[in-house]
Parts: C-alpha cells; sequence; structure tokens
C-alpha cells in the first residue's frame, strides 16, 4: 500500500469490483444493474469509475445533470446513461450526446417531445418518473393517464422505462411506509404499461431497497452508495469496501504549551503541554467547518487524533500529545480501516456528504489491490 506524500483521495477499483459482485449476488440473474454515478461517481471520479464499472458489465448508468452524461460520453462511455434530473435549458444536448433523461413533469414532456420532433426523432428513448411518495420530483399517480396520452399523440418518443425512489428503505421502522411505496409503483407501472401497449424496464429499488426488498427489484435497480462501500446498514457494513481513501500528512508539528491557542480566533487553548499537527487540507478541499473544536479526528499511526481549532481554508490542525509520529508521517481522515460513516457521524452529518464534498483539487490516485 503507497503512503501518501501529499493530500490524496485513493481510489480503489478492486474494492469497487467486490461491491458491484455483492450487490449482483442479491439479484435474480435476469435483473438489470444500474449504476448511479453522479456527482463525480459519488466524489471519486466519474470517467474510471464508469469505465471499471463498463468493463465489468453494468447494463445503465445514471446520472444527475446533462453536462455529467456528456463528460461521461467524452471520457469514452457506451453504456446508456439515465439522466435523473435534466433541466430545460439544455435538453437538445441530451439528444447531441444520445443521454436519456427522466421525465418528470407534464411541461418537460412537452418540451423534451418538441425538442426531438424539431431534431426529427423517432422513438427517442425516455424514462417517466412518478412520486410515490418521497415526494422530490415525479409525476402523481392522478397525471398517469394525461401521461399515456402525450405517448399516444407522438412518435417521436418511447418510454424505457417507468420508476419511482422509495424514501425509507433503510428504515426499518418505516417498512409498512415503503410497503405501501411498493404497492403503489406496482400499481401504477403495470396500469401505464397497459396503457402504452408496450413492454418498459420498471425500476424502484436503491442500494437499500436492493438489501431490504427482494421482491421489488422488478426488472432492474439503481445502486449508488453500495458501489461506493456504504451500505446504510450496520448488519450489512462488512460486506461492502469502501472504495476511497483520503489521506493526508503532517506538514509540521508545534509544542504548545499549557494556555497557549491554536488557529483562528483562537479556537483551540491548550489545558497541557501539547504536540499539535498541522495538515495541508482544510475546508476548500471538503472538510467543513462542522469539524474541529474536538469534533472530529483522524488516524495517525492507527491512532485517533482530534482536529483542534477551527478548519481553515488549507490546514486543520489535530492534537498529537499522545502519538509517537513526525512531520512527513501519513495521515487518513477516512477510509476502509477509519470509515466516512463514522467520520461524519461525529460531525452529526452522513457519509454521502463527506465522500461527495472531497474538492476536484485534490489529487486522486486510482489503485487496483
Amino acid at each position: 500500500m503507497p503512503k501518501a506524500s501529499e493530500t490524496s483521495l485513493e481510489i480503489n477499483l478492486a474494492s469497487l469490483r467486490h461491491n458491484f459482485e455483492y450487490l449482483k449476488s442479491k439479484l435474480q440473474k435476469n435483473t438489470l444493474f444500474l449504476a448511479v454515478v453522479k456527482a463525480f461517481a459519488y466524489g471519486s471520479n466519474a470517467a474510471i469509475i464508469a469505465k471499471t464499472l463498463q468493463g465489468i458489465g453494468v447494463d445503465y448508468f445514471a446520472v444527475a445533470y446533462i453536462s455529467e452524461g456528456i463528460a461521461l460520453r467524452k471520457a469514452g462511455i457506451k453504456t446508456p446513461i439515465l439522466v435523473l434530473h435534466p433541466q430545460l435549458n439544455n435538453l437538445s444536448l441530451a439528444i447531441e450526446h444520445c443521454l436519456e433523461p427522466s421525465l418528470y413533469t407534464l411541461k418537460i414532456l412537452k418540451e423534451f417531445e418538441r425538442v426531438a420532433q424539431k431534431l426529427n426523432q423517432k422513438n427517442y428513448p425516455i424514462h417517466l418518473k412518478f412520486n410515490t411518495g418521497l415526494n422530490r420530483l415525479g409525476f402523481e399517480p392522478s397525471e398517469l393517464d394525461l401521461v399515456a396520452e402525450q405517448f399516444s399523440k407522438t412518435t417521436a418518443l418511447k418510454v424505457k422505462s417507468v420508476f419511482s425512489h422509495l424514501a425509507a428503505s433503510e428504515d426499518s421502522e418505516e417498512k409498512e411506509f415503503t410497503l405501501n411505496q411498493i404497492k403503489l409503483y406496482k400499481s401504477l407501472s403495470a396500469t401505464l404499461i397497459e396503457k402504452l401497449g408496450y413492454s418498459v424496464i420498471r425500476h424502484l429499488c436503491n442500494t437499500s431497497g436492493v438489501l431490504n426488498y427482494p421482491d421489488a427489484h422488478f426488472d432492474m435497480v439503481r445502486c449508488g452508495i453500495g458501489l461506493y462501500g456504504y451500505s446504510n446498514s450496520a448488519a450489512e457494513a462488512k460486506n461492502f469496501k469502501p472504495i476511497a481513501a483520503l489521506k493526508s500528512v503532517i506538514s509540521q508539528i508545534h509544542r504548545v504549551s499549557e494556555g497557549n491557542s491554536v488557529g483562528y480566533n483562537r479556537g483551540f487553548i491548550s489545558s497541557q503541554n501539547s504536540r499539535i499537527a498541522t495538515l495541508p487540507i482544510g475546508h476548500a478541499d471538503g472538510i467543513g467547518r462542522h469539524f474541529g473544536h474536538g469534533v472530529g479526528h483522524v488516524s495517525v499511526r492507527n491512532k485517533k487524533a482530534p482536529i483542534v481549532g477551527n478548519v481553515c481554508m488549507d490546514m486543520i490542525m489535530v492534537d498529537v500529545t499522545d502519538i509517537d509520529c513526525e512531520e512527513g508521517d501519513e495521515v487518513t481522515l477516512f477510509g476502509p480501516k477509519f470509515s466516512a460513516e463514522i467520520s461524519a457521524e461525529t460531525a452529526n452529518t452522513i457519509s454521502y456528504e463527506l465522500i461527495t464534498g472531497i474538492s476536484q483539487r485534490v489529487k486522486r490516485e486510482i489503485v487496483d489491490y
């Protein structure tokens, strides 16, 4: 395992493949697998992640925005790409780059149909999203007849899939709510298919849905966080391998005597004679200001060092008084042995926010072991 010589995000492709194979093992043989690679593949490297997954047989990718899909196409990705949240101002670019939009309101459906007709498209693949309880994006069930009518009047578009999104599939206390979502989705998707007169792909489950609701896998599942090594379940955590490790180094160690302060606004006052290490990573790199003042810690020589004082733009300081370490030593902020989930919990946030927030100025190192 290489030692860090600068702040870097180490991305392990072997762990990615492990997570993919584990999730696949939960599916029926013919169930399709959609990999969610939005937000730079959850803060890692979307092009490399997508190329790796394309090489081992992912059936679909999903991104949030058209610009993310274009970046994947330019990186050589040929696999179908679903755009989950297309915007009205650049719909023609979706067609130009063979991206398949999720249509979730009558307004965007009609506008995309207009764009497709203008570009002489026939049966261009689109995906319909229905709201079954998350109340974020999606047609209401009451709009189903209007949606079906739109497709009876056009040859420019063709429905490739109909989907929805579970709101609380990781929460056992919300099982009744989730089962009601599944029931509603099953009913409305069957009705839509009947009205369209042809079969479409049905998909509902995210990572937690895959693990907790095997009867709701339908034709395809959509996995994001699980691919990157997190399961939303303590019981399942052991089956996943976090693919990313955020590492840095000790730039300098100060001896701070009792009563002296560290950092801006004297954010830390030493209660004893201390050794304080400075690391070249800060809030401009994704370490939020909710860390510091003893909230959050890093791993130095396999020991925990609390983050002290205020997080700076380019630096943080950690207390290494009780750790035998020196300048130049590697430091881990999160990784396989020091989960981003644990680090995030200390700051009252979630792993999603921590891993997707790592700045693009942090060097990405690709490993495969």
